[in-house]
């Protein structure tokens, strides 16, 4: 990952290592980034995510419970559920099923 100070642009690099058919919380990226209270900010830069020249996965980026709370930042009514059926995930109910099983947890990036 690339240097930078921007807490977003650093959300952005770590999204951006998701790998396809798997999925990640808003709080998991903020305590791989070492500021683990600052889930919100990382939904901030999902938010924004759509600005970017390189694209973000956002949509692999949900809360800590699998629901899909950033949907309607996407266009179109299901893009953000679609998005993810298309990489195998389940979602029914904006809910994603065996999460625990899709999870990917950055953290384990993480040399210790």
């Amino acid at each position: 990952m690339k240097e930078t100070d921007n807490f977003f642009e650093k959300v952005y690099q770590t999204a951006r290592l998701i790998p396809f058919g798997r999925v990640t919380s808003y709080g998991a990226i903020a305590t791989y980034l070492g500021a683990a209270r600052s889930a919100r900010m990382v939904g901030w830069a999902m938010n924004n995510a759509h600005n970017q020249t390189e694209e973000v996965p956002a949509h692999r980026v949900v809360n800590r419970k699998g629901l899909l709370t950033g949907k309607h930042h996407f266009e179109g009514t299901n893009l953000m559920q679609q998005l993810l059926e298309n990489e195998g995930i389940v979602v029914i109910e904006n809910q994603i099923q065996d999460f625990e099983t899709v999870f990917w947890d950055p953290n384990a990036l993480i040399k210790k």
